[in-house]
Protein backbone atom coordinates (compact mmCIF):
# COMPACT_ATOMS: atom_id res chain seq x y z
CA UNK A 1 0.00 0.00 0.00
CA UNK A 2 0.98 3.33 -0.59
CA UNK A 3 1.12 6.35 1.54
CA UNK A 4 1.09 9.84 0.06
CA UNK A 5 1.05 13.04 1.44
CA UNK A 6 0.12 11.88 4.97
CA UNK A 7 0.10 14.38 7.64
CA UNK A 8 1.80 12.80 10.90
CA UNK A 9 3.65 13.46 14.04
CA UNK A 10 6.63 12.18 15.07
CA UNK A 11 6.60 10.13 17.78
CA UNK A 12 10.28 8.61 18.75
CA UNK A 13 12.82 8.02 16.32
CA UNK A 14 16.31 5.77 17.00
CA UNK A 15 19.30 4.90 14.66
CA UNK A 16 19.26 1.24 12.91
CA UNK A 17 21.97 0.07 11.23
CA UNK A 18 24.95 2.57 9.88
CA UNK A 19 22.96 4.72 7.98
CA UNK A 20 18.91 4.71 8.90
CA UNK A 21 16.22 5.52 11.50
CA UNK A 22 13.44 3.54 12.83
CA UNK A 23 10.56 6.28 13.02
CA UNK A 24 7.39 5.63 14.62
CA UNK A 25 4.79 8.35 13.87
CA UNK A 26 0.83 9.23 14.57
CA UNK A 27 -0.33 9.53 11.39
CA UNK A 28 -3.79 11.42 10.38
CA UNK A 29 -5.46 8.52 8.75
CA UNK A 30 -3.46 5.60 9.06
CA UNK A 31 -2.86 5.94 13.20
CA UNK A 32 0.33 4.94 14.49
CA UNK A 33 2.97 4.18 11.83
CA UNK A 34 6.53 2.11 12.08
CA UNK A 35 8.58 3.38 9.54
CA UNK A 36 12.42 2.45 8.38
CA UNK A 37 14.15 5.75 7.17
CA UNK A 38 16.77 4.77 4.80
CA UNK A 39 20.02 6.39 4.03
CA UNK A 40 19.62 9.46 6.38
CA UNK A 41 22.56 10.16 8.17
CA UNK A 42 25.05 11.77 5.44
CA UNK A 43 25.56 15.32 5.59
CA UNK A 44 23.45 15.83 2.76
CA UNK A 45 20.21 14.63 4.54
CA UNK A 46 20.63 17.16 8.05
CA UNK A 47 16.98 18.35 6.08
CA UNK A 48 15.18 15.11 6.23
CA UNK A 49 16.83 13.81 10.17
CA UNK A 50 15.36 17.25 11.46
CA UNK A 51 12.10 16.53 10.07
CA UNK A 52 11.98 13.19 11.23
CA UNK A 53 12.56 14.41 14.69
CA UNK A 54 10.18 13.34 17.53
CA UNK A 55 7.33 16.61 18.22
CA UNK A 56 7.65 17.66 15.09
CA UNK A 57 4.96 17.88 12.03
CA UNK A 58 5.31 16.64 8.96
CA UNK A 59 3.82 15.46 5.46
CA UNK A 60 5.40 11.77 4.46
CA UNK A 61 5.31 9.86 1.53
CA UNK A 62 5.68 5.76 2.13
CA UNK A 63 4.97 2.17 0.66
CA UNK A 64 4.05 -0.30 3.34
CA UNK A 65 4.89 -3.70 3.47
CA UNK A 66 4.28 -5.74 6.63
CA UNK A 67 4.47 -4.50 10.15
CA UNK A 68 6.88 -1.34 9.24
CA UNK A 69 6.36 0.85 5.76
CA UNK A 70 9.69 2.23 4.11
CA UNK A 71 9.83 5.98 3.84
CA UNK A 72 10.07 7.54 0.64
CA UNK A 73 9.92 11.34 1.36
CA UNK A 74 9.33 13.51 4.48
CA UNK A 75 8.83 17.46 5.10
CA UNK A 76 8.56 19.76 8.27
CA UNK A 77 5.12 21.12 8.64
CA UNK A 78 6.18 23.60 11.21
CA UNK A 79 8.52 24.20 13.45
CA UNK A 80 8.48 21.50 16.74
CA UNK A 81 7.85 23.65 20.03
CA UNK A 82 10.76 24.30 21.62
CA UNK A 83 11.09 22.79 25.25
CA UNK A 84 13.02 22.31 28.20
CA UNK A 85 12.40 20.79 32.02
CA UNK A 86 9.24 19.78 32.36
CA UNK A 87 7.75 20.38 29.70
CA UNK A 88 9.90 18.42 27.94
CA UNK A 89 9.53 15.34 30.32
CA UNK A 90 6.14 15.76 29.80
CA UNK A 91 6.22 15.51 26.01
CA UNK A 92 8.08 12.27 26.38
CA UNK A 93 5.62 11.34 28.44
CA UNK A 94 2.73 11.60 25.73
CA UNK A 95 4.68 10.26 22.97
CA UNK A 96 5.00 7.25 24.98
CA UNK A 97 1.39 6.63 25.94
CA UNK A 98 0.60 7.00 22.19
CA UNK A 99 3.16 4.45 21.64
CA UNK A 100 2.05 1.80 24.07
CA UNK A 101 -1.67 2.10 23.91
CA UNK A 102 -2.48 3.21 20.45
CA UNK A 103 -2.24 -0.06 18.22
CA UNK A 104 -0.41 0.18 14.30
CA UNK A 105 -2.02 0.87 11.66
CA UNK A 106 -5.34 1.28 13.54
CA UNK A 107 -6.55 4.25 12.45
CA UNK A 108 -7.13 7.36 15.01
CA UNK A 109 -8.50 10.31 13.51
CA UNK A 110 -9.79 12.16 17.01
CA UNK A 111 -6.40 11.11 18.79
CA UNK A 112 -4.35 12.76 15.96
CA UNK A 113 -6.28 15.88 16.35
CA UNK A 114 -6.36 15.56 20.30
CA UNK A 115 -2.62 14.94 20.15
CA UNK A 116 -1.98 18.32 18.14
CA UNK A 117 -3.65 20.18 20.71
CA UNK A 118 -1.80 18.73 23.33
CA UNK A 119 1.53 19.60 21.41
CA UNK A 120 0.47 22.92 21.05
CA UNK A 121 -0.74 23.28 24.75
CA UNK A 122 2.59 22.37 25.42
CA UNK A 123 4.66 25.35 23.03
CA UNK A 124 2.01 27.73 24.66
CA UNK A 125 3.21 27.66 28.50
CA UNK A 126 -0.13 26.10 29.43
CA UNK A 127 -0.53 24.32 33.24
CA UNK A 128 1.22 21.25 32.32
CA UNK A 129 -0.48 18.67 34.62
CA UNK A 130 -3.77 20.26 33.65
CA UNK A 131 -2.48 19.38 29.52
CA UNK A 132 -1.70 16.06 30.81
CA UNK A 133 -4.98 15.11 32.34
CA UNK A 134 -7.00 16.44 29.46
CA UNK A 135 -4.59 14.43 27.39
CA UNK A 136 -5.45 11.17 29.48
CA UNK A 137 -9.30 11.51 29.30
CA UNK A 138 -9.03 12.06 26.09
CA UNK A 139 -6.49 9.49 24.97
CA UNK A 140 -9.04 6.83 27.02
CA UNK A 141 -11.99 8.23 25.09
CA UNK A 142 -10.36 7.71 21.45
CA UNK A 143 -9.54 4.37 22.29
CA UNK A 144 -12.90 3.20 23.47
CA UNK A 145 -12.17 3.01 26.96
CA UNK A 146 -13.04 6.24 28.46
CA UNK A 147 -16.03 7.27 31.21
CA UNK A 148 -18.63 9.92 31.45
CA UNK A 149 -17.44 11.52 34.37
CA UNK A 150 -20.17 13.00 35.39
CA UNK A 151 -22.15 10.45 36.69
CA UNK A 152 -20.82 6.55 38.70
CA UNK A 153 -20.42 3.17 37.93
CA UNK A 154 -24.26 3.08 39.10
CA UNK A 155 -25.31 5.95 36.85
CA UNK A 156 -25.84 8.18 39.63
CA UNK A 157 -24.40 11.58 39.11
CA UNK A 158 -21.15 12.82 41.20
CA UNK A 159 -20.99 14.11 44.28
CA UNK A 160 -18.47 17.35 43.95
CA UNK A 161 -17.83 16.75 48.24
CA UNK A 162 -17.08 12.65 47.78
CA UNK A 163 -14.27 10.88 46.48
CA UNK A 164 -13.92 8.31 43.91
CA UNK A 165 -11.55 5.76 42.58
CA UNK A 166 -12.19 4.69 39.11
CA UNK A 167 -12.25 1.43 37.88
CA UNK A 168 -10.60 0.65 34.81
CA UNK A 169 -13.98 -1.26 33.20
CA UNK A 170 -16.34 0.60 35.10
CA UNK A 171 -15.87 4.08 35.79
CA UNK A 172 -15.95 5.71 39.27
CA UNK A 173 -16.97 4.33 42.30
CA UNK A 174 -17.66 5.88 45.33
CA UNK A 175 -15.60 5.64 48.51
CA UNK A 176 -16.75 4.50 51.37
CA UNK A 177 -15.83 7.26 54.65
CA UNK A 178 -14.03 3.74 56.06
CA UNK A 179 -11.76 3.55 53.50
CA UNK A 180 -7.73 3.43 53.91
CA UNK A 181 -5.80 6.47 54.27
CA UNK A 182 -3.83 5.02 51.19
CA UNK A 183 -7.01 4.60 48.81
CA UNK A 184 -8.10 7.91 49.92
CA UNK A 185 -4.98 9.75 48.31
CA UNK A 186 -5.22 7.80 45.20
CA UNK A 187 -8.89 8.73 44.43
CA UNK A 188 -10.02 11.75 42.78
CA UNK A 189 -12.45 14.42 44.43
CA UNK A 190 -15.87 14.26 43.01
CA UNK A 191 -15.34 17.86 42.10
CA UNK A 192 -11.80 17.15 40.21
CA UNK A 193 -13.73 14.97 38.08
CA UNK A 194 -16.50 17.09 37.36
CA UNK A 195 -14.62 19.95 36.24
CA UNK A 196 -12.84 17.27 33.67
CA UNK A 197 -16.03 16.34 32.12
CA UNK A 198 -16.68 20.29 31.59
CA UNK A 199 -12.82 20.53 30.42
CA UNK A 200 -12.62 23.01 33.28
CA UNK A 201 -9.20 23.30 35.20
CA UNK A 202 -10.28 22.32 38.76
CA UNK A 203 -8.50 24.08 41.58
CA UNK A 204 -4.80 23.06 42.43
CA UNK A 205 -6.30 19.87 45.33
CA UNK A 206 -9.07 18.98 42.96
CA UNK A 207 -6.14 18.91 40.12
CA UNK A 208 -3.48 17.00 41.90
CA UNK A 209 -6.13 14.22 42.79
CA UNK A 210 -6.99 13.38 39.74
CA UNK A 211 -3.42 12.04 38.58
CA UNK A 212 -3.00 8.77 40.80
CA UNK A 213 -6.82 8.06 40.25
CA UNK A 214 -5.84 8.32 36.29
CA UNK A 215 -2.84 6.32 36.37
CA UNK A 216 -4.77 3.72 38.22
CA UNK A 217 -6.85 3.56 34.66
CA UNK A 218 -3.79 3.67 32.16
CA UNK A 219 -1.84 0.79 34.16
CA UNK A 220 -4.68 -1.33 34.41
CA UNK A 221 -4.51 -0.74 29.89
CA UNK A 222 -0.70 -0.97 29.93
CA UNK A 223 -0.75 -4.93 31.24
CA UNK A 224 2.02 -5.48 33.35
CA UNK A 225 4.83 -2.83 32.25
CA UNK A 226 4.42 0.54 33.66
CA UNK A 227 5.93 3.62 31.59
CA UNK A 228 9.74 5.33 31.36
CA UNK A 229 8.44 8.16 31.40
CA UNK A 230 6.41 7.37 35.55
CA UNK A 231 9.74 6.09 36.74
CA UNK A 232 11.71 9.26 35.87
CA UNK A 233 8.65 11.60 37.51
CA UNK A 234 9.14 9.55 40.46
CA UNK A 235 12.79 10.16 40.28
CA UNK A 236 12.77 13.81 39.78
CA UNK A 237 10.82 14.22 42.70
CA UNK A 238 12.71 12.34 44.93
CA UNK A 239 15.71 14.37 43.82
CA UNK A 240 13.59 17.56 44.26
CA UNK A 241 12.83 16.54 47.70
CA UNK A 242 16.67 16.73 48.93
CA UNK A 243 17.06 19.88 47.51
Amino acid sequence: MRITAEPAFVLHARAWRETSLLVEVLSENHGRLGLVARGVQGQKKHVLRAALQPLQHIRLDAVQRGELAQLVSAEALDAAPRLAGDAMLAAFYINELVMRLAPRQDPHGDLYRIYGQARARLGSGEALAWNLRRFERDLLESLGSGFDFREDADGVALDPAARYRIDPEQGPRRLLSDRGREERNTAATGSGLLALAADRQPEADDLASLRLALRSVLAHHLGGRGLKSWEMLGELGRLRQRE
